[in-house]
């Protein structure tokens, strides 16, 4: 199969054309991939900013759909022909978390999930059927990025129409997280961030106020938006330093909260306030969303049949396999707001 490879972080990934496909372990299943996205995510992992990297060189991708090919041994939840939705967040069922590929004598490990090849060896923990209506290429986002950060609003926040918030990064994470506040009726919702195409969808998403930070402060300004409080809740998705402090400076004293839902490049540390904590604001790191895939994912995907989910606007660069370094480059500069990788013949 063809598969894009890391040999070193830091480098382009390589697209290989032979690697081999192993014999499915206990609790495995084989797919081909018909979309993976590209999330932030990887593409720290793949310039090595997750520190050091002892499993290369591996595979990639933790997001996408698929149809499954053949079951192993032991995998009671799907058979041949099903098609899934592939995350990297465990659901039930068993939980193999690596696998081990060949090309020649080159051994290329890769975890319980990889999406960045034709076909893919997935624990079987890692796969949710695919609901009824929704489309493959949507349905990638169904792997990170919506349950990151519609799982923060509905699980981790649970807002209400009398709540403030703001979200800071309007990457595929932060868009997930806005169209999932803007569900909650809240009445003030802000949207953070440098680029003036991604504050304008923050706009359609129903954003009751936009700030670009290159622009303007966004502590002062909220504060200046919610009286000098400053939000009931953020949520922070950029993953940097400065973004994940302002995100907390922003939430009111009493009870506000900041959840942030990935991390800065390894080593790099926030600095807060300790008094802040006293008065009585908030910080957490989010896990995915504190998501539940196989009853999340059903019910957003109800959310998006009922048209209250327009996630076909995230999608708006697809790239062929052979693409996949423009992809993680376009990620890196921002001009996407969450690369898909389409494969052909991907009609399931």
């Amino acid at each position: 199969m063809k598969a894009a490879v890391l040999y070193e972080t830091g480098r382009p990934l390589v697209v290989e054309e032979e690697i081999e496909i192993p014999k499915l372990k206990a609790g495995q299943v084989l797919v081909k991939i018909h979309f993976s996205g590209v999330c932030q995510s990887q593409l720290m992992e793949a310039r090595g900013k997750r520190g050091d990297d002892p499993y290369l060189p591996h595979m990639l991708g933790h997001e996408g759909s698929a149809t499954i090919l053949e079951a192993g041994p032991g995998v009671t939840r799907f058979k041949k022909d099903d098609v899934v939705v592939l995350t990297w967040i465990k659901g039930s069922g068993a939980d193999v978390p690596q696998t081990q590929y060949r090309k020649g004598k080159q051994i290329i490990n890769a975890g319980g999930v990889t999406t960045f090849s034709e076909y893919s060896i997935i624990s079987e923990n890692r796969c949710v059927l695919l609901p009824e209506g929704l489309p493959l290429d949507i349905a990638s986002l169904f792997g990170c990025a919506l349950l990151t950060g519609a799982g923060i609003v509905t699980n981790t926040i649970q807002p209400d129409s009398k709540n403030s918030l703001a979200v800071f990064g309007l990457g595929g994470i932060g868009l997930s997280a806005l169209i999932a506040v803007g569900l909650c009726e809240c009445k003030t919702l802000i949207a953070v961030d440098i680029e003036k195409d991604k504050l304008d969808l923050a706009t359609e998403f129903g954003a009751t106020h936009v700030i670009n930070s290159s622009d303007e402060d966004p502590v002062e300004r909220i504060r200046e938006i919610t009286g000098g409080n400053g939000v009931d809740y953020s949520i922070e998705a950029a993953g940097v330093v400065k973004t994940i402090e302002q995100a907390f400076q922003s939430v009111r004293k009493g009870g506000g909260k900041c959840v942030f839902a990935t991390h800065p490049t390894d080593n790099e540390k926030i600095i807060i306030d300790p008094f802040d904590l006293i008065c009585g604001k908030q910080i957490q790191g989010s896990w995915g969303g504190e998501s539940n895939p196989e009853e999340d994912i059903p019910k957003f995907a109800k959310l998006y049949r009922d048209g209250k989910l327009p996630l076909e606007k995230l999608l708006t660069h697809r790239y062929s396999l052979d693409q996949i370094n423009e992809a993680l480059n376009d990620l890196e500069q921002r001009r996407v707001c969450r690369p898909l990788i389409e494969f052909r013949d991907h009609h399931a």
